[in-house]
This record gives C-alpha cells, sequence and structure tokens, in this order.
C-alpha cells in the first residue's frame, strides 16, 4: 500500500490543495526534467534529429503502459482535449436521421466539436441530463443512457467520470450497448486516467482522449489520445511534417509523401517534439506507472472515506461509492448552507476546492493527508453552524 507521497511536491503544510480536478501540482522531479529541458533549448546544436523522435516514442510508450494498449502507435500526442476531439469529428460522417448521446454539463472540449458536426450533418444531440433527486443519482443516470442508446445512434460521447461531480460512468455496460447497436464510443479520460483504473483491452472505446496537466500530473498544454481501428484511414486535422512517411530523413524532407506515418502518429500535432513539455510529461508517467492507479486509488479510498461519513452527519450528500471513485468527488451542499460563508471559511483554512453547481468537488491524490482533510472537515463545518446560526 502506498503511503503519503507530498514529498516528492512542493506544497507548503499550510496549503490543503484538494483540486488536483482543476490543475495538479508538478511533481520535484517533473519540474526538474523541465528545468533541464528548458536549458538544453539554450544549446540547439545538442539537439539531435533522432530527439524529434525518439522522446515522442517514448511517452507513447508510458501512456499505453498507463491504459493497457498494447501498441503504442495507436497513441497520438495532442495538445488538448477538444484538438483530440476534432481530429474525431473530422473523420465522421453521420446523417440528419442518427444521434449522438452525451450527458449533461459535460465538460465543453467534449461538446463544441459535436455541435459543429451536428449542424454540419443534421444529426441530433441527445443530452442525458442528471436525476434531480439525489437518492441513487447516478445508478438512474447510467441507466438513462444505457436506455437512450437505440440504433439511430451513431456515436456515445462521455467523460469516464463526470468533471463537475464525479459521477462514474460504467463505461463497461455502455460499451456493450454501443456494441449491440452499432455505435461508436468515444472518451474523454482526462478526469481519471491516472488515478483511476482503466483497461483500454477491456473497455475498447473507439477513441481515449486525455488532457495531461490533471491527474496525467504533466505540464499544461500537452496531452495524449488513443485512436482505434475505426481510425485507420482516417485523416488528421493537421497537416504536418512530422506525421508524415520518412519523415526521420531530414535529408530526404523535401521528397513529399502522401502517405502517413503508422498508426495514430499521423493524428500528432505539429511540434509534437516539444523539447520542453514531452519529457516533463514522460516523467510524470514513468511516475504514475511505477505507483499504479489502482494503488492510487486505494490511497484515496482509505483517506477519504472517514471524513465524508462525518460530512454526510452533518448534511452534506455524497454519491453512493459504487458510483463514484475516491479521487474526484462531488458533494451535494446542503440547503440551508450559506455557500458564500462556505468559500469564506475554506479561504480562510487554506484549503483549495472547486465550487461547480451546487456541488463541492474534492479531487484528492498522494499529496494529500489526515490534515488537508481535518482543515477541510472544519471549515465546513463552522460555514454550516454559521449558517444554522443566522436561520434561527
Amino acid at each position: 500500500m502506498l503511503n503519503c507521497q507530498r514529498d516528492k511536491f512542493i506544497i507548503p503544510d499550510d496549503i490543503a490543495y484538494l483540486n488536483c480536478a482543476y490543475m495538479s501540482p508538478l511533481m520535484k522531479s517533473v519540474i526538474d526534467v523541465g528545468k533541464s529541458a528548458v536549458e538544453k533549448k539554450g544549446h540547439p546544436y545538442a539537439i539531435k534529429p533522432e530527439d524529434f523522435f525518439e522522446d515522442s516514442q517514448r511517452l507513447r510508450e508510458e501512456f499505453a503502459h498507463l491504459i493497457n494498449a498494447p501498441d503504442p502507435n495507436k497513441i497520438a500526442i495532442i495538445p488538448a482535449v477538444s484538438y483530440g476531439f476534432a481530429n474525431i469529428t473530422k473523420n465522421l460522417d453521420l446523417s440528419a436521421n442518427q444521434n449522438i448521446i452525451m450527458v449533461g454539463e459535460q465538460f465543453p472540449s467534449n461538446v463544441y466539436p459535436w455541435l459543429t458536426l451536428s449542424k454540419e450533418s443534421g444529426a441530433k444531440i441527445i443530452t442525458i441530463q442528471p436525476p434531480e433527486d439525489p437518492l441513487n443519482r447516478g445508478e438512474i443516470w447510467n441507466q438513462l443512457i444505457l436506455e437512450n442508446i437505440n440504433h439511430e445512434t451513431a456515436v456515445v460521447t462521455i467523460g469516464s467520470v463526470h468533471w463537475a461531480d464525479g459521477t462514474l460512468f460504467d463505461l463497461k455496460s455502455i460499451r456493450k450497448r454501443t456494441d449491440e447497436v452499432g455505435a461508436l464510443l468515444f472518451i474523454d479520460g482526462t478526469q481519471s486516467i491516472g488515478a483511476y483504473p482503466f483497461d483500454l483491452q477491456e473497455i475498447k472505446p473507439d477513441a481515449l482522449i486525455c488532457a495531461a496537466y490533471k491527474w496525467l500530473l504533466g505540464p499544461y498544454s500537452i496531452g495524449l489520445g488513443y485512436y482505434g481501428d475505426y481510425f485507420n484511414q482516417g485523416k488528421p486535422v493537421e497537416e504536418n511534417w512530422i506525421n508524415r512517411l520518412y519523415s526521420e530523413n531530414f535529408a530526404g524532407l523535401v521528397n513529399y509523401q502522401d502517405e502517413y506515418q503508422a498508426g495514430a502518429i499521423k493524428f500528432d500535432m505539429g511540434e509534437r517534439a516539444n523539447f520542453i513539455l514531452v519529457p516533463m510529461a514522460i516523467k510524470a508517467l514513468q511516475q504514475l506507472n511505477q505507483w499504479g492507479p489502482e494503488n492510487i486509488q486505494d490511497y484515496c479510498r482509505n483517506l477519504v472515506e472517514p471524513f465524508l461519513n462525518e460530512l454526510a452527519d452533518v448534511g452534506f450528500q455524497v454519491e453512493n461509492m459504487k458510483w463514484r471513485g475516491s479521487h474526484l468527488i462531488g458533494i451535494r451542499i446542503p440547503g440551508s448552507a450559506n455557500v458564500g460563508r462556505i468559500k469564506t471559511e475554506l479561504e480562510k483554512n487554506k484549503v483549495f476546492v472547486s465550487i461547480r453547481g451546487n456541488a463541492i468537488r474534492i479531487a484528492t491524490h498522494l499529496y494529500n493527508n489526515q490534515s488537508d482533510f481535518e482543515k477541510l472537515i472544519d471549515s465546513l463545518k463552522r460555514a454550516i453552524k454559521y449558517s444554522t446560526l443566522k436561520k434561527a
């Protein structure tokens, strides 16, 4: 079992950073790699042609290992989730009698590409809203998703968990249902891959897109995407030199090629060999693979669950464990609570979380400890007590 890894980060003792779903801190080792990479760029004569390719391949291999993907060449290096989904929608040919299934309040990067495709193709977007009743909310929401997938469904596009409240989506059942009707399944794994176990060979999505700056513990402006067999004959959203066949041969770059590099490499962004971000992302993924997402999830569960019981006792609503992870949890604020007071108490205690709608989003990692949650609980209890006194 893993112990707290706070010493690998630079978070001060008086800060309770429970907001990895917003942006992860960088590990000291990743910062060191970034500094060295910046210095190397100051000596461009030290950057060899092979450096444009070897680190990129190493990054693919580390991510493939993390998600249990058998072929690293199915992994593309992207700058953002929106870019990853642009590669997807560019290669879909939908019609007006088909529909696209998504869930309510999905993150915009996995919405706007589909809105554009819907306008262009006439395909209808069906948004599955969560039930208003908090009782069995996750279970009912998942059932509604399955019930709405039918033979007119061309695409289901969904997060592995909901970014705002941590609701866990039953990807295995959704994959089974999409197979039954011949629909494609696209997953935004940004809010769980790295901290919650995911087996690509079990779920078998048609594509999986992830930003690196959250649970992958990497830098901003880089991400990774798995593209399945559906995209073998696909066209990239961007035409750049490095995704073309024989781009390793610098002397022959003007011998222009019609063919792309193998697999999903053709979906890489331009300047994908980023000599600063790529080494940092590799270092972060190496550490995640060493820890293991299942062990990270276990650590979070053991840390979080006792405190969630305390919150439930004072009126906060917490989703059933079956329908959420322990790394990202949305706790529903009691109707009597003063949200402004909650924010004040959290800031006073230097507790960093996100408030999304009527939920407080708690996002936990290996750098969090019992003291962080004691500060959180103290802040929330004080806010509830204040609200009760004001009511009286």
